[in-house]
């Protein structure tokens, strides 16, 4: 799926801007209390792991919003720097993020406001990966660690082969 949005420095990035790079991508929200924070830092160690192992390409770490109302540009920007230091932020429109997760089959739905205007996202917990040439390669849920993430990742870049020029 594609996608075009702002990352946390307001700059415009569609997905092709990461062609050539492998991906690691997650869907959540900034204000998300417990699970999005365990994922995206399962997901930085992974990326760690494998910055680890000389001769392998880089992964380029993401993390796109289903909260657009809360999450702009700033919010990502101070969010993210908690993680990785290549994490980036991604955000938008209502409609630009809702395309962005209907690409990737990810539901999200926010629930009913407290008296304080806070709520929460339901939404799909999977980090995807995605290969050179863009396309969704494999998923990991909450029950991998972020050892087994990384040997996955490793694997398909040790056998993959590209299907698009």
């Amino acid at each position: 799926g594609d996608f075009q949005l702002l990352d946390q420095d307001g700059r415009r990035r569609r997905k092709s801007d990461f062609r050539g790079r492998w991906v690691l991508l997650y869907f959540g929200f900034t204000h998300c209390p417990d699970v999005c924070p365990e994922e995206l830092e399962k997901l930085s160690r992974a990326v760690r792991l494998l910055e680890r192992e000389p001769g392998l390409p880089p992964v380029q770490p993401l993390f796109i919003t289903v909260d657009p109302e809360r999450d702009d540009a700033a919010a990502l920007g101070r969010y993210v720097r908690d993680f990785h230091p290549r994490l980036l932020g991604l955000t938008g429109s209502a409609e630009e993020v809702r395309a962005a997760g209907a690409a990737y089959r990810v539901y999200a739905s926010a629930g009913p406001k407290d008296e304080d205007g806070d709520y929460v996202v339901d939404h799909t917990v999977l980090i995807y990966l995605l290969g050179p040439d863009g396309l969704f390669l494999d998923y990991y849920g909450r029950s991998k660690t972020d050892a087994q993430i990384a040997q996955s990742v490793r694997r398909h870049m040790e056998t993959y082969e590209p299907l698009l020029d």
